[in-house]
């Protein structure tokens, strides 16, 4: 069994991505190419914004969004401590400061309530200039961006959306990625819609943004390769890439984000009463780039991920470790006594295998046996 099925995806669209890396390939246009605008047109179309601009990776995207801004050296950046490491290192890089913020245990996403209590406690103390809020889309669901807009909006705060996870997730039909003033997103392979390497994209209405996300993804440059008018990167998605992830595309789109959500509409009505699993609020959908529940203690998480480990069933733990304890950042004193949920999420959180290409049958094996060593746990073993 895999966590993340990618061969049986391409078992089903084999022939369409071999023809359009064999299309690349005999084009000789490896940067660049026709493939890459296409994909950054229906990209843009199918979330719902003006722009898209691709690069090198989900981290790049981050990172130029904020370069767009100006962020550096003095600024307060706040993002959840309970996500993937590149959120905060993005902010440290340019020399800012990331400060982290709590989760909500329900949603696994940044706690509002704790946001804006942090916000006025950054700003009351005067030694940095608060300038942007990176929410994530966890595990596939949008944040709560009604209220992340509205706190940023009466504390005149940038906010950019980190839909890594969250491509294909919508709240009240707004499709994630569309969020925010930049939202990014990464194609990672194990991603919702990933391609067979490292890949990622930048979101915006803002035409003025998009003219310098376009300069900084290729080294600053102005009205040609070789007139260098501010320092960029060099960050370009490859056309062999782009050929593979718009057959990806169009299947996402077509089949694979609704039978990633009747999976897990399976897992939960099998897993509701021996587990806490995720909610998912009537306005949002989630993509589910992973299907995660919160057991009673990191012994019985142990416990259950051995005794599945025997049955051939891989899970896996997103995150082990929040952010602010991360040793990069063992210096990191600030707000901690906001920070339990994260720390109290990550010693009891499981992800189980989740990919369009489940079926019933899986869903049905994986969750009886995770009942099964649950209820050995909870008497006794």
């Amino acid at each position: 069994m895999q966590f993340i099925d990618l061969k049986a995806q391409y078992e089903v669209l084999k022939e369409e991505i071999n023809q359009n890396i064999q299309n690349v390939l005999d084009s000789g246009q490896y940067m660049m190419g026709d493939y890459v605008k296409q994909l950054e047109k229906e990209l843009a179309e199918y979330v719902g914004v003006k722009h898209c601009v691709t690069c090198a990776n989900g981290t790049d995207a981050l990172q130029i969004a904020l370069m767009v801004w100006d962020i550096k050296q003095g600024d307060a950046v706040f993002v959840p401590s309970f996500t993937f490491y590149s959120t905060a290192e993005v902010v440290s890089i340019l020399g800012a400061t990331p400060i982290f913020v709590d989760t909500d245990p329900r949603t696994f996403n940044i706690d509002t309530n704790k946001l804006e209590k942090v916000i006025k406690q950054v700003k009351q103390e005067g030694k940095l200039n608060p300038k942007a809020i990176i929410p994530v889309d966890l595990f596939g669901q949008p944040a709560d961006f009604n209220e992340i807009e509205r706190i940023a909006k009466d504390h005149n705060l940038y906010v950019l959306e980190d839909g890594a996870q969250g491509f294909g997730g919508s709240i009240n039909g707004k499709m994630a990625c569309s969020f925010g003033d930049i939202a990014t997103t990464s194609f990672f392979p194990a991603k919702p819609l990933g391609c067979y390497g490292d890949g990622g994209a930048i979101f915006t209405d803002n035409d003025e943004y998009y003219e310098l996300l376009t300069s900084l993804r290729v080294h600053g440059k102005g009205t040609f390769k070789y007139d260098n008018v501010r320092v960029g990167m060099n960050s370009r998605l490859d056309t062999i890439q782009a050929g593979i992830l718009l057959p990806k595309l169009h299947a996402f789109i077509n089949d694979e984000l609704d039978s990633r959500n009747i999976f897990a509409k399976s897992y939960t009505e099998k897993l509701e009463d021996t587990v806490i699993t995720p909610l998912v609020p009537n306005s949002m959908i989630s993509s589910w780039a992973q299907y995660t529940v919160l057991l009673e203690s990191s012994e019985e998480r142990m416990y259950v991920q051995e005794k599945l480990k025997e049955k051939g069933i891989p899970t896996m733990v997103y995150y082990p470790k929040p952010l602010h304890k991360q040793s990069v950042y063992s210096s990191y004193d600030y707000n901690l006594e906001d920070l339990n949920e994260c720390e109290r999420i990550s010693e009891i959180c499981l992800s189980l295998p989740m990919h369009p290409y489940l079926d019933e049958e899986t869903v049905a094996y994986v969750s009886d046996n995770l009942k099964k060593a649950v209820g050995e746990f909870r008497n006794g073993k």
